[in-house]
């Protein structure tokens, strides 16, 4: 931030916890589909990094998906880190730093944490269950969530003013 201290203050805190708290509570349950379920945690996290700075997208993104997977499922809870963590904090970059149109810039950046998300659990999923298939197997699914979350996630950020005005003046966020 121009070589200046961040300070991170209540509005910062609470609008990463409340961000949180909502990316684990929609990651605890899914919406049945054909062949798996559908989890909307996506959505958060993609409404997050465009509305928040890279840490607090972190925060959001990686540090949720590593507690709810130590709450629900422990196996791939580093995977879920790294993955959403970095899919997040490219989200918010992408969103802040491309030169033009804020609306592409987001565009551009949900679309490559959408790759990220999708390659990370590949690539995660293949290591933990020690078989390709597994992850193949998962793979419509992977891509179904970030789809939806790109979407929804973006439409979030960019219809629904309320929501974005209330940490849209504060200048760390």
């Amino acid at each position: 931030m121009n070589g200046k201290a961040v300070k991170y203050d209540a509005r910062w805190i609470t609008t990463t916890a409340v961000l949180t708290a909502m990316n684990i509570a929609l990651s605890s349950f899914g919406v049945p589909v054909p062949g798996g379920h559908l989890y909307l945690n996506d959505v958060v996290i993609c409404f997050a990094a465009l509305l928040l700075d890279p840490l607090a997208a972190f925060c959001v993104g990686g540090i949720r998906a590593f507690i709810g997977d130590l709450l629900f499922y422990p196996a791939p809870m580093f995977v879920s880190l790294v993955t959403h963590g970095l899919q997040a904090a490219v989200i918010s970059l992408c969103a802040r730093r491309l030169p033009g149109n804020r609306i592409a810039a987001s565009v551009v950046g949900v679309s490559i944490g959408a790759v990220i998300m999708v390659v990370g659990y590949s690539l995660g999923r293949a290591y933990i269950y020690s078989t390709p298939e597994y992850a193949l197997l998962k793979l419509p699914f992977q891509i179904l969530q970030a789809a939806v979350g790109a979407v929804l996630g973006t439409l979030l950020r960019w219809r629904v003013k309320p929501l974005a005005g209330l940490v849209e003046g504060h200048k760390d966020i």
